[in-house]
């Protein structure tokens, strides 16, 4: 079962992720996670490897190799058991293969190992992620908008995510951000996001570390009257975050957004009926028919009675 519903899920989410491996991002990890099983199984290249086998084939893997990648697989699926979007299984997937691959290379011949980890540098330098660019009902801040926003209408609810734009978390969390912000943004519930890898003042007002160690990219802060109400991932005494999962129901359920969104309907119609009261309608009001005037004929026939 353990096996079955990772392949369940791939197969299911399978049109989504051809549109992923088609960006150039995704193509070239996908190179550099098979570059080892690619080395080690291509005749012409295998033949002139060194391998520990007793049957001295160097194009199969001998048993440290196999060990090794039994370790990633292992490693793998528990990774992924936190997993919330597609986008983190392959991120997980790619990631951890290519450690792998550098242990590999390295214990094959330590020139190719250097070779391979300076690709990988190179890449992590140069390639960054698809950012998520669907449908959302979210407003970006700034260092100078956020305070003034979150103070505008005391009854206005936001919830905020801090976010950085290196974090992986962060860019496999977007997508199920915008899906909240789709279903449940209205005139008192509003959703908003901050760039604090950009804006390192908004990150020390709010509290909110961006060291990977901290992990607390992203967080989530919901505000109430220009307060903070609360914050997910919560914050232990040595400002490390508690460990937590950006489930779309996890969300829901500890932010109340159900509750939250009925109550901000009723602020929202408060708000219509308050124009309408103060005659402020954005239809004007609707002119009275006059009386048409009797024809000419008419009153001349009058005139003649």
């Amino acid at each position: 079962m353990a096996l079955l519903t990772p392949l369940f899920a791939f197969l299911y989410h399978l049109p989504q992720v051809y549109k992923w491996l088609l960006k150039p991002y995704y193509v070239a990890s996908l190179f550099m996670s098979v570059a080892f099983l690619a080395v080690r199984k291509t005749p012409g290249i295998c033949d002139h490897l060194t391998t520990q086998r007793e049957d001295g084939n160097p194009c199969d893997f001998d048993w440290r190799e196999v060990e090794i990648l039994m370790f990633l697989s292992a490693i793998v699926m528990m990774k992924n058991r936190r997993a919330i979007t597609v986008e983190q299984h392959v991120g997980n997937i790619i990631l951890f293969s290519k450690v792998a691959n550098v242990l590999l290379f390295f214990r094959l011949d330590i020139r190719m190992g250097l070779l391979y980890l300076t690709l990988c540098i190179v890449f992590l330098m140069t390639c960054k992620p698809p950012l998520y660019m669907g449908p959302e009902y979210i407003k970006y801040f700034s260092d100078k908008t956020i305070d003034d926003e979150l103070d505008r209408d005391g009854r206005v609810t936001w919830i905020v995510e801090f976010f950085a734009n290196w974090s992986p978390e962060c860019q496999s969390f977007a997508s199920v951000y915008a899906d909240l912000s789709l279903k449940y943004n209205c005139a008192g519930l509003k959703f908003g996001k901050v760039d604090i890898g950009r804006y390192g003042e908004v990150s020390k007002k709010y509290k909110v570390s961006t060291s990977p160690l901290s992990k607390q990219l992203p967080s989530l802060v919901l505000f109430q009257g220009g307060k903070e109400v609360m914050r997910r991932p919560q914050v232990d005494k040595k400002c490390r975050a508690v460990s937590w999962s950006f489930t779309e129901e996890n969300i829901i359920r500890e932010f109340n957004l159900n509750e939250l969104y009925q109550k901000s309907k009723k602020l929202s119609k408060g708000k219509a009926s308050l124009c309408d009261a103060a005659g402020l309608s954005q239809f004007p009001p609707v002119p009275e028919e006059e009386e048409e005037e009797p024809e000419q004929e008419e009153l001349e026939s009058k005139k003649d009675k």
